[in-house]
């Protein structure tokens, strides 16, 4: 059964500048974290990393692989996603620390499947904020 994960975009307003921070990075790009998901199996199984951006979901990126990485001598894990940035639906969410588990039921559709490719980001907060959308 696939699960997805979600993260806050700490650093980035927007998912161009996401993409301007991984500029140099290599593919896939690696996204550490101090603690390791227990349930791997489903994250691989088609799962995807969903980003927060100041209060929304506005993307994912498809989960490749999951491993153990060593930094300053301390374990930490190492998550790759595949580079390609799939825009979803803006969708508010509340911060929290540190990454979460996401239902496939509770997440957002893509916005190629709602009708909203090529909306500015600005324009979905703003329609979504007042609930035309």
């Amino acid at each position: 059964m696939t699960l997805h994960m979600i993260r806050l975009c700490v650093g980035c307003d927007t998912i161009e500048d996401l993409v301007a921070w991984h500029e140099d990075s290599p593919d896939p790009w690696p996204l550490f974290t101090r603690m390791a998901p227990k349930r791997v199996d489903e994250l691989l199984d088609g799962g995807s990393l969903y980003r927060i951006f100041r209060g929304l979901i506005l993307c994912r990126q498809r989960i490749l692989s999951v491993s153990r990485a060593e930094a300053g001598g301390e374990s930490h894990c190492r998550i790759d996603l595949e580079p390609r940035i799939i825009r979803v639906a803006p969708t508010p969410r509340r911060a929290f620390q540190g990454w979460r588990y996401l239902d496939p039921a509770d997440a957002p559709p893509d916005l190629d499947e709602v009708g909203g490719e090529g909306i500015p980001d600005d324009l979905a907060r703003r329609l979504r904020e007042a609930g035309a959308w």
